[in-house]
């Protein structure tokens, strides 16, 4: 096992018990004399080295006296080093490293200071500066690094943040430009048809060009609320959620499949006594617009042609299977022609975009006796049931 794998409180623990055994080997290999109180005061100076984390300034001040009288070296560089890494201003670093210099140049004992040479001075000096000096740098080296990391890593986050930012700020924009198009093309269109109709309705004289006329005014005031929906939802921008009218739910399919002006009908299976059961919005909307969306399609594509929805409610699944036989043989009139409405394939498109958000699947294509079949199957989890 690799020690960079083990907890921190694993590794520090395991570096605090090397450093006190080089310590302690440090201490004894180097006492020169038998073995008197500066001998026990320099193996206590490397004991004392185990509370370095908790106690770094109290474990400082312990190793002194092995420092100063005996041979702990070792031990007041590893306490030098843990004072200096240990957070605080960088003049108490600074001190400690003094002190520790001070006990690295005097010699024990002091009456050896005036016996010894000028170039035992200046050496026993280097050696003073350059031990005590190097923990306490190594430290706040050390401590400056981790300092540019965090800062380094607040940057990016800052960065990254700013870029979302400005990708919300894009889309907006963008949604904002597709409702002003939205509520200047579409709807003045919708607009006009729901006028027009509605003029045709009170001046035509035959009742059945009424009737046709009144469903189209209908239809034309249905999309262009549905049209104002969808305009205050890209208003929104991520706003937060907007108040819109209810939207179609499973409930809705009756009277949708009824209103379809086509020869359709509706099957539901898998449900209880109690009807419809409330299943998530999304999935209950996903479901109402693949069966409008197919509805639409029959009569663009196959008009005249017999059209079953079957709504199925499983175990684990929301299914539903909207299948139209193949449209009647008779040749279309020129001015049959003239009504076939333009179809660009994005509805199937649309149509599996939204099943795939909600993580289910759609299947679109030919039967065998020249019809079409559209599948769906959304997945259900207990909680949605």
């Amino acid at each position: 096992m690799r020690v960079a794998r083990l907890p921190q409180r694993v590794r520090n623990a395991f570096v605090t018990l090397v450093l006190t055994a080089a310590a302690f080997l440090d201490a004894g290999l180097n006492y020169p004399g038998t073995k008197d109180w500066t001998f026990w005061a320099s193996m206590v100076s490397c004991a004392v080295l185990l509370f370095r984390r908790r106690f770094p300034r109290l474990v400082l001040v312990g190793t002194l006296p092995g420092l100063y009288a005996g041979t702990a070296l070792v031990a007041s560089m590893v306490a030098l080093y843990t004072v200096a890494r240990s957070r605080r201003v960088a003049w108490q670093a600074w001190f400690a490293a003094a002190v520790v210099g001070v006990g690295l140049y005097l010699p024990w004992p002091i009456s050896k200071e005036l016996t010894e040479s000028a170039s035992d001075h200046i050496q026993r000096l280097i050696y003073a500066v350059m031990l005590s000096i190097g923990p306490a740098a190594l430290a706040l080296l050390l401590q400056t690094r981790e300092a540019l990391q965090a800062r380094i890593v607040e940057l990016a986050t800052l960065r990254d943040h700013e870029r979302e930012l400005h990708a919300q700020t894009v889309i907006a924009r963008e949604r904002a430009r597709i409702a002003r198009e939205m509520h200047d093309v579409v709807s003045h269109q919708a607009g006009l048809i729901a006028v027009q109709a509605g003029a045709l309705q009170v001046t035509a004289k035959d009742a059945g060009v009424r009737e046709v006329a009144g469903t189209l005014r209908g239809l034309a005031v249905a999309t262009l609320e549905e049209l104002r929906s969808m305009i205050l939802v890209l208003r929104a921008a991520g706003a937060g959620p907007t108040e819109l009218a209810p939207q179609p739910r499973l409930a809705d399919l009756p009277r949708l499949v009824a209103e379809s002006e086509a020869d359709a009908s509706l099957e539901i299976a898998g449900y209880g006594d109690d009807g419809l059961p409330l299943l998530p919005e999304p999935i209950e909307r996903a479901a109402y617009r693949t069966v409008q969306e197919a509805l639409t399609n029959a009569r663009k594509h196959a008009p005249g042609a017999a059209t079953t929805v079957r709504v199925e409610l499983r175990d684990d699944s929301l299914r539903v299977a909207v299948t139209n036989a193949a449209p009647p043989a008779a040749a279309p009139t020129p001015h049959d022609a003239q009504l076939q409405l333009p179809g660009g394939g994005h509805g199937i498109v649309g149509l599996r975009e939204r099943a795939a958000l909600l993580g289910g699947t759609l299947a679109a294509g030919p039967t065998a006796d020249g019809g079409f079949k559209i599948r769906l199957s959304l997945p259900l989890t207990a909680a949605a049931r």
